[in-house]
């Protein structure tokens, strides 16, 4: 039997990181600093500075990068801690996607790169974005439809190609962007942001305002990249993207589960107070009931977690458990978030609690890191092939 139980060193920092958050951050969650594409990078700078004072600053990043080097039980405690706010991951430096992209960094990188790179990074002296998908007819649930080609051009590679959707692109230092060479299939490049090539053609506007720089559409015009900037080896891209995607999905599911718990104690707390028909309405079944339902997906959603970063510190491939955990989280929280809104009635479409905020935020987690629907497919596939 697997025991889940954390260890007092994990204990004590998860308890850390929550008494950080509910007393230095939830208080800065109305700060006129964010806007319609999320919030801006001064304010991100002093939130970082809090948690670094606080001792909780890049809980997931290798202790030689400065961080708290965590594994993957470990983030799922904290991660969750961070999250109980919209603006936790953010101050911890554990937000998407930089948190993604520095994984991958640690991983593939050259020692050159990661000076260069992952350092400032880690340091949250930077942001990054990642850039794979876009728009039609290119690629994005299917990564075979990538239309962005790379072209070697003596010592370098000349990109060209459309990208949309590209979370935290405006403002970003630098971006890891996925082109198809000619012959040898997907590599990801290392740019710099403000290389003549790159054109940040919009900031969209987006159901959610969570993330720092938004999500933009970017055009690549005759960027010309040196070789020793390909992330790991040619062709290799879409592995490599594997090694960001199953992690980043399971982080995801760790830090809106923060989230979803917010919202539940939010509602919580409402259904003791306010009364109808004689009595507090939590004592109706039917508001009754959606608690209830609430603390059972909540606490199945941490168990999948759990479960997931278990096997990932065993070493065990979990590209699939962490699809499974994808799927069920982002769809469970979600009902977690909805029926907390509706427990608060009136009050919860308001912006005078968080609920209404993280409701919003919240829906996108079904179709980013892969919609549902294309989890299940390949889910599916493999239940078909006998491998289930």
């Amino acid at each position: 039997m697997i025991d889940f139980s954390p260890t007092p060193q994990q204990a004590e920092l998860r308890d850390r990181v929550a008494e950080f958050i509910r007393d230095q951050i939830v208080p800065l969650e109305n700060d006129p600093r964010q806007g319609r594409h999320g919030p801006h990078d001064d304010f991100r700078r002093e939130l970082n500075a809090r948690a670094r004072a606080a001792g909780v600053f890049a809980p997931h990043v290798a202790r030689e990068w400065g961080g708290l080097g965590l594994d993957h039980l470990s983030q799922a405690l904290v991660f969750e801690a961070a999250g109980y706010s919209p603006i936790g991951p953010l101050a911890l430096n554990c937000s998407a996607p930089d948190e993604a992209n520095m994984l991958m960094l640690d991983r593939i990188a050259t020692p050159e790169q990661k000076q260069r790179f992952l350092a400032p990074l880690a340091a949250g002296e930077v942001r990054s974005c990642f850039a794979m998908t876009e728009p039609h007819p290119g690629a994005g649930a299917d990564p075979e439809l990538l239309a962005t080609t790379a072209r070697r051009d003596g010592d370098a590679f000349v990109i060209n190609g459309r990208k949309w959707l590209i979370t935290g692109a405006d403002g970003a230092a630098f971006t890891i962007v996925m082109a198809r060479t000619e012959g040898e299939g997907a590599t990801m490049f290392l740019a710099d942001m403000n290389s003549p090539g790159i054109r940040i053609e919009r900031v969209l506007d987006t159901l959610d305002q969570g993330f720092a720089g938004g999500h933009a559409a970017l055009a690549f015009e005759n960027l010309r990249v040196p070789s020793d900037q390909v992330l790991g080896s040619v062709g290799e891209g879409f592995r490599y993207a594997q090694v960001r995607l199953a992690p980043a999905r399971l982080t995801h599911c760790m830090r809106w589960l923060g989230a979803a718990r917010r919202a539940h104690d939010i509602a919580a707390r409402y259904a003791r107070v306010r009364h109808a028909f004689g009595k507090p309405i939590g004592e109706h079944e039917g508001v009754g009931f959606m608690l209830a339902d609430n603390e059972i997906e909540l606490n199945q959603c941490r168990l999948a977690i759990w479960h997931t970063a278990w096997q990932l510190d065993q070493g065990q491939s979990a590209g699939t458990a962490s699809s499974m955990a994808k799927v069920f989280c982002s769809e469970a929280l979600f009902r977690v978030l909805d029926r907390s809104l509706q427990v608060l009635g009136g009050l919860g479409a308001t912006a005078d609690t968080v609920v209404e905020r993280l409701f919003r935020e919240i829906r996108v987690f079904r179709i980013y890191d892969g919609p549902s629907e294309v989890h299940r497919w390949a889910i599916a596939r493999r239940v078909l092939s006998g491998r289930s």
